[in-house]
């Protein structure tokens, strides 16, 4: 049994980070699934903050999964620094913790995933990134259980 206080449940968030857009997907009560949330237009740094900051208050996120494109040998150059630097903005902005989660493939993943699924090429630039948010949350999701 639970002792006196209930356990406090909390949603994990993913976030596919780009110069024009930014996919993000929320996890259910239980973190058990992730689920695509909305494609955000980028509008530079300081709104995009808030925008996310307003997502994680609204749906008392703990933790952010954060896309990390690392090359395909597994370093990090320019774009992972300037997605790195971003996360802790985040973290720091919004009050959660933030990890970064290797999103190499993800992109790709998510082309295969809509393609499989018949949507038609204009529909899938618009859902490839809240789709790759996804695939990276999922990650998370599964990397903390251990899976």
């Amino acid at each position: 049994t639970l002792s006196g206080d209930v356990m406090q449940k909390h949603r994990k968030m993913g976030v596919d980070y780009g110069d024009k857009r930014i996919g993000i997907a929320l996890s259910d009560l239980l973190c058990i699934i992730s689920s695509p949330y909305e494609v955000y237009q980028n509008r530079g740094e300081e709104d995009a903050l808030k925008h996310l900051d307003k997502i994680i208050k609204e749906n008392d996120v703990d933790e952010v999964a954060f896309g990390l494109p690392l090359n395909m040998d597994g370093t990090e150059g320019e774009r992972a620094k300037l997605h790195r630097a971003f996360g802790e903005k985040l973290e720091n902005y919004a009050g959660v913790k933030v990890y970064f989660i290797d999103e190499r493939l993800t992109s790709a993943e998510a082309e295969d995933i809509l393609i499989s699924s018949g949507v038609r090429r204009e529909k899938r630039k618009e859902l490839i990134d809240k789709i790759a948010a996804q695939i990276i949350l999922q990650t998370f999701i599964n990397l903390k259980k251990g899976n």
